[in-house]
């Protein structure tokens, strides 16, 4: 296990991210000693579910899409699932904090469905990623190289394709941190 003290992570998401997508990277970063905050795009704690659709857990969180600032922390994680990954894609806020995180060239770790957000934010093209197989047409379309792998890093950018790939995207992203 990395020691991650001293460096903070942020986690975006909305209601209905996919649970162990936000749950096991936080837990498992901050057993690293990594300072991990979470923030939605309301400020209020948001549903996790189990498969896009069964309601789990609801997770507090540490402020709203407002209250993150990109340069105070080391690296930026995105969970899936579908209906956080399509709210996320389209809220301008979440775009400028990838585009910022991306700019910096801080480690960007996105799982599943989230890689959406960056073919809207325009950070695809060019790039090598991974994602759940349904949106490797929508990554080929905006440019990017999509390959059928547990974990793929291009630069900064870490991409996985599903809860299953959760301890090879976890150790990228501390191997990043690192």
């Amino acid at each position: 296990m990395s020691d991650l003290s001293g460096k903070t992570v942020a986690i975006i998401a909305t209601d209905f991210f996919e649970e162990p997508e936000l749950v096991q990277p936080r837990d498992q970063l901050r057993e690293a000693g990594a300072t991990v905050k979470i923030y939605s795009d309301t400020g209020d704690p948001i549903q996790a579910v189990q498969g896009d659709t069964e309601p789990t857990q609801k997770v507090d969180v540490d402020g709203s899409f407002d209250d993150l600032d990109p340069s105070a922390i080391q690296a930026l994680v995105v969970p899936g699932g579908t209906v956080n990954a399509d709210r996320l894609r389209v809220d301008p806020k979440a775009q400028d904090i990838v585009r910022r995180v991306m700019e910096d060239k801080r480690p960007l770790a996105v799982i599943c469905h989230g890689p959406w957000l960056l073919v809207s934010a325009g950070l695809a093209r060019g790039r090598s990623l991974t994602s759940f197989h349904t949106l490797a047409d929508d990554i080929r379309n905006a440019g990017a190289t999509w390959t059928d792998e547990e974990v793929v890093v291009d630069g900064n950018l870490i991409t996985s394709r599903s809860p299953d790939d959760i301890p090879a995207f976890v150790k990228a992203l501390e191997d990043a941190l690192s």
